[in-house]
C-alpha cells in the first residue's frame, strides 16, 4: 500500500483525532484549537469554517490566513520524520501541525507550544 495523499486527506477527519488524542491526556478541544489558531492564523470562525465545508488539508494550509513565523522553531520526530528536515514545503506544515498537538498531548506547556 502506497503513502496516502496528505493534500487530498479532509481536514474535518483528522480534526476529532487532534481533539481525542489531547483530550485522552487531559487537554481540552480549546487547546487543540489554540494551537491550530497559533500556527495557521485562523480565527476560532474560520477554523470551524474550513471544518464545516470539508475542506482537505492541501485547501485547508492554502486559505490559512498566515502561517505563524515562529513555526521553522518547531523540531523534532513525528511520525518517524525530522520535521525540521522535511524538504516538501506542504507535508512540513501538516507535520508542524501534527507535533504541535502531539506536544499538547504529551503535557508540554501552552507557551512553549507556541515557542513564546
Amino acid at each position: 500500500m502506497g503513502r496516502m495523499n496528505l493534500r487530498t486527506i479532509k481536514f474535518s477527519k483528522v480534526y476529532p483525532l487532534y481533539v481525542q488524542k489531547a483530550e485522552r491526556k487531559q487537554r481540552t478541544q480549546e487547546e487543540v484549537d489554540d494551537v491550530i489558531c497559533w500556527l495557521t492564523g485562523y480565527h476560532d470562525g474560520g477554523l470551524r469554517d474550513q471544518i464545516e465545508r470539508e475542506t482537505d488539508f492541501e485547501t485547508f494550509f492554502e486559505e490559512a490566513p498566515c502561517l505563524h513565523p515562529n513555526r521553522a522553531q518547531i523540531k523534532g520526530v513525528i511520525c518517524g520524520y525530522r520535521v525540521e528536515d522535511i524538504e516538501d514545503p506542504f507535508e512540513q506544515k501538516v507535520r508542524y501541525l501534527d507535533k504541535l498537538i502531539d506536544e499538547l498531548a504529551k503535557g508540554k506547556a501552552l507557551e512553549k507550544i507556541k515557542r513564546a
